[in-house]
């Protein structure tokens, strides 16, 4: 099923951001599309997760436009941010989550503060979430410190989807776990994207990620977005940047999938 309507879940025109004197983002412009799966790669340090943050507020920007679900976006404080968020869900880096409550506590969070209802119904949709993202019912009772890193990847995408979200916002999703625990956590997204029609907003550095969940990648350089579209597109762009990462020594086994 299908749940945006737009063509386009998100817009950015000519983006700018910067911190001090250091401009990071570039006038810069991306497309997502609705019930895509975006995967957006860019060097260590070069604003990947800087443009995420600033798509949902947290960071301001300098100059340029954003609209998310046809909205346009501020900061974190505006009315208008704040109306559409309740749309989206995040995954940050490292899970953030709350270390002194339980694992259920942490995924009622985005309930408790956007919505009025019981505790039992606030339970059973904990309980569901956690069953969707391949977890037990009793692992809502642990706290984050029993957790794998596995774990704590699957408890922080059910707080995502606690809202039952148009877009999810991942910030490196795979992280620090093993291929094993990577490839299980990438069949993951992709099963909940079909089932669930969503959006997906994808940063990450994971070439096994990008090669086999996301429909398109974009790739940022120099505060730009300077290739986008398939896999197979971008192993044939003759960007530097893009060919040193995409043809190098540690890429030398990546394959665009088959379409």
């Amino acid at each position: 099923m299908q749940r945006t309507a737009e063509p386009f879940a998100i817009r950015v025109r000519d983006l700018v951001v910067g911190f001090g004197r250091q401009v990071v983002i570039d006038h810069l412009s991306l497309d997502v599309r609705g019930g895509e799966i975006l995967g957006l790669v860019g060097a260590s340090g070069g604003g990947k997760s800087v443009l995420m943050r600033t798509i949902i507020g947290l960071i301001p920007r300098w100059g340029g436009e954003i609209e998310v679900m046809g909205k346009p976006i501020g900061d974190a404080l505006d009315r208008a941010t704040r109306n559409v968020a309740g749309r989206w869900g995040i995954l940050f880096q490292q899970g953030a989550l709350f270390s002194s409550l339980t694992v259920r506590q942490n995924i009622q969070f985005p309930l408790r503060e956007n919505l009025v209802m019981s505790q039992a119904l606030m339970d059973e949709i904990a309980t569901a979430k956690l069953e969707m993202v391949g977890l037990a019912p009793e692992d809502g009772d642990k706290f984050p410190s029993e957790l794998s890193g596995g774990m704590t990847k699957r408890v922080a995408l059910a707080r995502a989807l606690a809202l039952d979200p148009a877009i999810v916002f991942l910030d490196e999703p795979t992280s620090g776990l093993d291929p094993i625990s990577a490839g299980d956590f990438d069949a993951l997204i992709k099963t909940l994207q079909k089932t669930l029609g969503l959006t997906v907003f994808m940063v990450t550095h994971d070439l096994a990620s990008l090669n086999t969940v996301c429909d398109r990648v974009a790739a940022l350089a120099d505060g730009k977005i300077v290739a986008i579209g398939p896999m197979r597109e971008l192993l044939q762009s003759e960007h530097p940047w893009v060919r040193a990462y995409f043809h190098g020594k540690r890429s030398q086994m990546l394959q665009p999938r088959a379409s």
